[in-house]
């Protein structure tokens, strides 16, 4: 794993090292949706976004990781924007990928990932980043 990793650090100087989700099922199901082109987006709380040291931007790379810490895929974003949580499209829930890519089924999903966090609330502030698959390790 550390290998693999390192050369793709390499490879892609600067690029950020992280899994999806919460969990490690999580993090698996959601590299995978990115290995088959299904989910082409993800977010996160403005909030956790703004207390990143360096965080993501337009044109970075990302080293995404499954649940045993090794590289499943490097992605590269190509836009962000900043959106409310009760503002999210249909649109942008298809993209993320997820379940039955419906924006309830969106909107169920989220509401207990920031719960879980602590950081839930109808008219909190996401980051939107859509990305595209560049390489599957």
């Amino acid at each position: 794993m550390g290998n693999a990793l390192a050369i793709l650090q390499d490879k892609y100087p600067g690029a950020f090292s992280w899994s999806f989700g919460d969990t490690a099922e999580l993090a698996d199901e959601l590299a995978e949706l990115v290995i088959k082109g299904i989910k082409t987006a993800s977010c996160c709380s403005f909030d956790s976004y703004s207390k990143e040291t360096t965080p993501p931007v337009v044109g970075s790379y990302s080293i995404i990781l499954n649940s045993a810490g090794e590289p499943a895929c490097v992605i590269r974003t190509v836009a962000m924007r900043l959106v409310r949580y009760c503002d999210v499209t249909a649109s942008q829930a298809r993209l993320e990928g997820e379940g039955d890519l419906s924006l309830d089924h969106w909107r169920a999903g989220h509401q207990q990932f920031f719960q879980r966090a602590g950081t839930f609330s109808e008219d909190m502030e996401l980051v939107f980043e859509e990305f595209q698959l560049i390489e599957i390790v």
